[in-house]
């Protein structure tokens, strides 16, 4: 059994179709590397047990069969942005959502992320969101008060 190609028009239909609910499709090997790489660091920082025994470039390197300079290179020429600007963004947003919903305290947060630091988390999330994670707290305690 052989598959055909889809026409154009065909493939203009699905990926409408499949857009509505969020969905596209990939079309070129690079871009599907890219969300494969952003899958997997979404897997390792939101799993502390693996984020705790792998660093990013291990972990993606042994997942994708890939030497990490290429992994990284790739990606640069995808996004325009690197792996480690990616890990942080996702660091950051899971900062947040721990701010937000568990009301964790900085210390447990960058315990939680593996930040060497409270000091490295409070500047990373302050250069990424302009707000000091305490002044984030702060914003998000008034919401809360004021809902």
């Amino acid at each position: 059994m052989s598959l055909k190609k889809p026409t154009e028009t065909e493939l203009q239909y699905v990926t409408q179709a499949l857009e509505k609910y969020g969905i596209t499709i990939i079309v070129d090997q690079q871009s599907a590397l890219v969300q494969r790489i952003k899958e997997l660091i979404t897997e390792l920082i939101n799993d502390t047990e693996k984020s705790r025994k792998y660093n990013a470039s291990d972990y993606l390197s042994e997942k994708l069969n890939y030497s990490y300079a290429h992994l990284s290179s790739v990606f640069s020429e995808t996004t325009y942005s690197s792996i480690e600007n990616f890990i942080i963004l996702k660091k950051i947003d899971l900062a947040k959502e721990l701010i937000i919903h568990k009301n964790y305290t900085l210390t447990e947060i960058a315990h939680e992320l593996n930040y060497s630091s409270v000091a490295h988390l409070s500047a990373q999330f302050k250069k990424t969101t302009g707000l000091t994670p305490s002044a984030f707290q702060r914003i998000i305690n008034k919401r809360k008060k004021n809902e």
